[in-house]
């Protein structure tokens, strides 16, 4: 999911509070039903699962939609939701069944079928947005739906289908009010998640209440909940420091988050480990600067993360060496293997053995107002221009618009960051550096398609570990992306919220129902 999607595996202290009936971590202290504010930098790309693989927008469909199944707080592994039940059939991972709830209704009143669920699957794929979802369906050739009972037919052995039914890819919609073969794009949404969407003003709100007809894998939902957007971080930091809201995520300026302190009385704050990742991608089209394999392998004897994890970060996250992040299986340090450290006299011999002429010159792509995207940018520019190597000219993009110039293949090299869609290696597989993946470098290299392809077929996630520590190695040698870092979890919020602790944790859910007054 790009962070962007991008979600995240915040373990520590969701586990600590987990327990029998973990489900249900509302304070139990009853209060009014006054509306609890979450403030959020995240933005939504598009109400339509179809149209959105982003973090804001996964962040809402996760309240407001149904997936067959879903991630309980800290689980690695998805339950089901919409479903009663889900399970292969027969010896391979190709055919996958689910058996849907009784009584499960959209708000219009309409009964959910296994219809509606295989429309929702077939509307994904039909569509195919380049902003959207599709890519993660890659897998899935054909659905069948008879009453209750839905039938996921596979084109290859997948056993982490169940996980990509689990996401927002999954969403469940109303075929009567969602277009078969185009998005909606009206601003309202239909889902028959633990809230309903009341309002939405792009940029600004969702108005969310809690769903009282939800069925699912949720024991309680919770208070009613206004989404807020800010144009970046210091104008979240601002809202904060207003008391314009009660909940503060996705993202705190770097420099506010490395002083906050767990001990202030006045505050709750939630630190975590997570599997967000950011990478530089390359574009490696025939007709793009960075298209020979030495040139890219250059720039990755010049990249300094742990210069920008120190003062572009100021600390909040630390340098990542390899594809896959720390805590999931198959983390490997392929990148700190292949280049230790940085050395101006190895990448300039590889640019002399390239044929080119120096410095090579290149646009770096990067999305406006993101966090401290723009201050990154500069850094990297700064790196690399050191060498005399290269000359960097950097362009800002508004969200939407960066989302749209990269699915198109129109930068040269951009960083976006990657919120692990599933607590899985393969996330960070496909999407990433499969044949036509989601970030659209025009990498294409069978042997790593032949590894991302092998791994799916084990249902012991571990078995498919050696896979993934080849399929790294060769990305370190072909360098499609460059990995720079692994982002950690902060969640502020008042001390009268209970909950926040709970909103995310790297399972592709944000769990707004998790949050209550004390």
């Amino acid at each position: 999911m790009r962070s962007v999607r991008m979600r995240i595996l915040a373990t520590l202290l969701v586990l600590a509070g987990v327990g029998v009936g973990g489900w249900q971590l509302l304070p139990s202290q009853e209060n009014t039903d006054r509306t609890i504010e979450v403030g959020t930098t995240d933005e939504v790309t598009s109400l339509d699962p179809a149209g959105a693989y982003d973090a804001g927008s996964w962040a809402l469909f996760s309240n407001v939609f149904q997936s067959l199944l879903t991630f309980e707080p800290g689980g690695t592994a998805p339950v089901p939701d919409a479903a009663r039940s889900c399970d292969f059939v027969g010896s391979q991972p190709t055919t996958y069944r689910c058996t849907l709830r009784t009584g499960l209704a959209f708000p219009s009143g309409r009964t959910m079928t296994a219809e509606d669920v295989k429309y929702s699957f077939d509307r994904v794929k039909a569509i195919k947005s380049d902003v959207g979802p599709s890519s993660l369906l890659s897998t899935l050739r054909s659905v069948d739906a008879n009453g209750l009972t839905v039938t996921f037919h596979l084109s290859s052995p997948d056993a982490t289908f169940p996980f990509k039914v689990a996401t927002g890819a999954g969403s469940i919609v109303d075929s009567h009010t969602y277009p078969k073969n185009h998005l909606r794009t009206d601003p309202g949404a239909d889902g028959t998640g633990p809230y309903e969407l009341t309002s939405y003003t792009k940029g600004k709100k969702a108005a969310l209440t809690p769903n009282t007809h939800y069925q699912g894998a949720v024991q309680k939902t919770g208070r009613p909940v206004d989404l807020l957007y800010y144009v970046d971080s210091d104008a979240l930091d601002k809202a904060w420091n207003a008391k314009q809201i009660d909940v503060a995520t996705r993202q705190l300026p770097p420099k506010v988050l490395s002083r906050l302190s767990a001990s202030d009385p006045n505050q709750r704050l939630s630190e975590s480990d997570s599997a967000e990742t950011r990478n530089i991608y390359l574009n490696t089209r025939a007709n793009a600067p960075l298209h020979d394999t030495r040139v890219r392998q250059a720039m990755a004897w010049l990249i300094d993360r742990e210069e920008l994890a120190a003062t572009v970060y100021q600390g909040t996250v630390d340098p990542l060496y390899s594809l896959i992040p720390t805590g999931i299986t198959g983390h490997t340090t392929s990148f700190f293997d292949a280049y230790p450290k940085q050395d101006a006299k190895k990448a300039k011999a590889l640019l002399t053995a390239a044929g080119v002429t120096t410095p090579v010159r290149f646009t770096y792509g990067y999305a406006e107002n993101r966090g401290s995207s723009e201050a990154e940018a500069q850094a990297i520019k700064t790196q690399l221009e050191a060498s005399g190597l290269f000359k960097v000219t950097l362009k800002g993009y508004g969200w939407t618009s960066f989302q749209e110039a990269w699915a198109t293949g129109k930068l040269d090299a951009y960083a976006v960051g990657w919120v692990a869609d599933y607590p899985d290696p393969d996330t960070f597989g496909a999407p990433l550096v499969g044949t036509k993946g989601t970030m659209n470098t025009g990498y294409s290299n069978k042997a790593v398609d032949q590894l991302i392809q092998a791994s799916q077929r084990y249902a012991d996630r571990g078995d498919a570990a050696s896979d993934f520590s080849t399929l790294q190695r060769d990305v370190a040698h072909d360098v499609p992306v460059i990995p720079l870092w692994q982002g950690k979890e902060y969640v502020l919020s008042t001390e009268d919220v209970g909950g926040s602790q709970y909103l995310d944790d790297g399972t592709g859910v944000f769990r707004l129902w998790s949050l209550g007054w004390i």
